[in-house]
C-alpha cells in the first residue's frame, strides 16, 4: 500500500518522552505508522493537528478524522481519574476546543504517595487487552518507571521511579560520563552492581562516585562503567519497589533495550518476568480507547 492509498478511518496516538508515534487504523488493524522526535511534553490539543499533520503528510486524512491519544496532553479536557480503577474507564469524552475530533486518554492519579501516570495506563490497557484476567504487578519502564498493582481488572496502585532519567542526566552532565564509556552493558557488571545496590541501598550516592574513581585508578573496560551505573540505579529502585514484585506476578512493558536490563535484575532475584513490547501494548490500547469513544 503507498502513501496515496492510506485512508485511515481513525488514527491512533502514543504521545511521550519518545515524541510522536502515530498509526493508520482501518478498524482495529493498523496499516502504516510513523513516528518523530517531536518533543510531545507540552502539545496542546490546538497544536496537535499541525504536528499530526506533519507526521502523517502522505495519508489521506480530513479535519473529520477522530484521532486517539495518550500521554500529556496539555490542556486536555481528560481529567486524571484516581485509582483505584479500570485503566480506561467505560467511556472516552471527545476534547473541548480541539478543531477536529480528539479523544484523549484520562492518565489515573493516586493521592498518597502522590502520583500521576499518563500514557503508561493505556499500555495497562493494551496488556490487559491481550491477557483477559491477568493479576499481579506491571512494571513499565522509561525515563520515569512505574510499578502498577493490577487486580480484577483495575490499577489498584503505582508508585514512579525517575531512574531512567538519571541514568540519563548522570551519563550526560556529572563527572561520571568519562568513565562509563560506549559500549554495550557487560550484563556481569550489570548484575553485580544491581546486587550491591539491594543489599546497600543506603550507600547508593557513595557507590556511584566509585565509579569515576576506580575508573581514574584504574581505567576500566568500556561498557563496565556504563553497567555500574545503569546496575546501581535499577538496584536501588528495586530495593524501594520490593513490595510491588517480591513474590508477584509479573510483567514488563517497554522498550526492548531497557526491559533487557530489568527481566535481568529481576531474574537474578528470583523474580521472572513477562516482557511485553511498549508500542504494541499501547496501539492494543489506543484501539479499546477508540471501541470506548464509539460506545
Amino acid at each position: 500500500m503507498t502513501d496515496k492509498q492510506i485512508n485511515p478511518d481513525w488514527v491512533a496516538v502514543d504521545a511521550g518522552a519518545h515524541g510522536l508515534r502515530a498509526w493508520a487504523m482501518r478498524g482495529g488493524r493498523a496499516v502504516a505508522q510513523v513516528q518523530s522526535g517531536f518533543d510531545a511534553d507540552d502539545l496542546t490539543p490546538a497544536g496537535l493537528r499541525p504536528a499530526l499533520d506533519q507526521l502523517t503528510a502522505g495519508w489521506q486524512t480530513g479535519a473529520g478524522t477522530p484521532v486517539v491519544i495518550c500521554g500529556p496532553l496539555e490542556g486536555g479536557d481528560a481529567a486524571l481519574r484516581a485509582v483505584p480503577c479500570t485503566p480506561l474507564g467505560e467511556t472516552l469524552s471527545r476534547a473541548a476546543g480541539a478543531p477536529s475530533p480528539l479523544f484523549p486518554v484520562p492518565g489515573l492519579r493516586q493521592k498518597s504517595p502522590a502520583d500521576v501516570m499518563q500514557g503508561e495506563e493505556t499500555r495497562i490497557a493494551g496488556f490487559m487487552a491481550l491477557n483477559p484476567g491477568w493479576d499481579g504487578v506491571i512494571c513499565l519502564t522509561g525515563p520515569h518507571s512505574k510499578w502498577a498493582e493490577v487486580s480484577a481488572g483495575e490499577v489498584v496502585s503505582f508508585q514512579s521511579f525517575m531512574t531512567g532519567e538519571l541514568v540519563d542526566l548522570l551519563g550526560k552532565h556529572s563527572t561520571l560520563r568519562p568513565a562509563l564509556g560506549t559500549s554495550a552493558i557487560d550484563m556481569a557488571d550489570f548484575t553485580e552492581a544491581v546486587s550491591d545496590a539491594l543489599s546497600r541501598p543506603e550507600r547508593l550516592a557513595a557507590r556511584l562516585l566509585t565509579i569515576r574513581s576506580g575508573n581514574l585508578l584504574r581505567p576500566q573496560a568500556d561498557g563496565t562503567g556504563l553497567a555500574q551505573l545503569n546496575g546501581l540505579l535499577i538496584g536501588a529502585e528495586l530495593a524501594a519497589a520490593r513490595a510491588y514484585w517480591l513474590g508477584q506476578n509479573l510483567a514488563l512493558i517497554g522498550a526492548p533495550e531497557q526491559t533487557r536490563l530489568y527481566a535481568a535484575a529481576l531474574e537474578a532475584q528470583g523474580a521472572p518476568a513477562t516482557v511485553a513490547d511498549a508500542a504494541r501494548m499501547a496501539l492494543a490500547g489506543l484501539t479499546a480507547a477508540y471501541r470506548l469513544a464509539n460506545t
